[in-house]
C-alpha cells in the first residue's frame, strides 16, 4: 500500500489537489476521480466533522486521489482523530519553529517514533490493510505537511524543514500576507519574496515546497514553474461555479 503523493513528491515530481467544501459522497468521489493527485478535507476553517471525513473518506476507495486532512491545530488529539478516519497525511496549520514542526511529526507517527494512539482498526480498515498491516506501514506512508502562514515561519524556515519527517510546506498566502501587513495581497512583491525563500529552504533540504492555492490556471502554472510541487489547485464549488459559468457563454440566450 503506497501513498502515491508521498512517492510522488519523494520523486521531486509535482502532485496537485483540490480542497473538500461540497461534503457529498458523490460530488467527492467525482473530483477523487478525476485524475487529481489528492483532495483536501478542512477542519481548521470548513465545517465538516470528523464523522464526516471519516464517511466521504471511506467513499472515495478506489477513487483515484488520495485523501488528506487539514486538521485544526497542531494538537495530538486533533491529529490522531484525523489520521484515525483512514486520511493518507495530514496538513498542520501555523508552524512556526522547528519544536512545532518535530510536534507535528511526532503526534502523527507511532511509538516508538512519536506519539500518536494506537487504534488502527478503523484507519486499516479504510486504507484496505489488516490492523497489523497498517501499523507496519502507516509511519513510513502519512504524508505529513506544515503550513508557512506568518513571518515567523518564514524567518525560521531553514530549522522548520530540517526536520525530519517532515514531507511538505504548505504556504497559506492569505495568513502570510496578512501577517507581512499586506492583507488581501496574497501575492504582493514582497510576499513572492518570503514564498521564495521558503521555495529554496525546501529544495535545499529535500522537502516539497507547497501552496495552498494560485489566481487561476496561469498563476499556478507559474507557481509550478518557481519550484511548487504540493499546489492546490482550485476547490469542488470552485470547479462547478467555473464550468457553469463557461458553458452559458457558449449558450445562446
Amino acid at each position: 500500500m503506497i501513498n502515491k503523493v508521498k512517492e510522488r513528491l519523494g520523486k521531486g515530481e509535482v502532485a496537485v489537489g483540490a480542497w473538500m467544501s461540497i461534503l457529498n459522497q458523490d460530488a467527492v468521489r467525482t473530483v477523487a476521480a478525476s485524475d487529481l493527485d489528492w483532495v483536501l478535507f478542512d477542519t481548521e476553517h470548513g465545517p465538516p466533522s470528523f464523522e464526516t471525513v471519516d464517511r466521504l473518506i471511506r467513499n472515495m476507495d478506489g477513487s483515484g486521489a488520495v485523501p488528506l486532512v487539514r486538521v485544526v491545530w497542531n494538537d495530538i488529539n486533533a491529529i490522531k482523530q484525523a489520521l484515525d478516519t483512514g486520511a493518507y497525511g495530514i496538513v498542520v496549520p501555523w508552524v512556526n519553529s522547528r519544536e512545532e514542526a518535530e510536534n507535528a511529526v511526532m503526534y502523527s507517527r507511532y511509538a516508538p517514533e512519536g506519539l500518536r494512539g494506537c487504534a488502527p482498526g478503523r484507519a486499516a480498515s479504510a486504507w484496505g490493510l489488516s490492523p497489523e498491516e497498517y501499523l507496519r506501514i502507516a509511519n513510513d506512508e502519512v504524508l505529513v505537511a506544515v503550513q508557512i502562514e506568518t513571518k515567523k515561519a518564514v524567518s525560521n524556515i531553514e530549522d522548520i524543514v530540517s526536520v525530519e519527517g517532515v514531507d511538505a510546506t504548505f504556504i497559506g498566502p492569505s495568513d502570510l500576507s496578512a501577517s507581512m501587513g499586506y492583507r488581501g495581497q496574497y501575492f504582493h512583491p514582497e510576499v513572492v519574496v518570503a514564498m521564495e525563500r521558503v521555495v529554496d529552504a525546501c529544495q535545499a533540504s529535500g522537502v516539497a515546497p507547497g501552496i495552498a492555492f494560485g489566481l487561476g490556471v496561469d498563476h499556478v502554472n507559474s507557481l509550478i514553474d518557481k519550484g511548487f510541487r504540493f499546489v492546490g489547485i482550485g476547490s469542488d464549488s470552485g470547479f462547478l461555479s467555473a464550468g457553469c459559468r463557461e458553458t452559458l457563454k457558449k449558450i445562446k440566450k
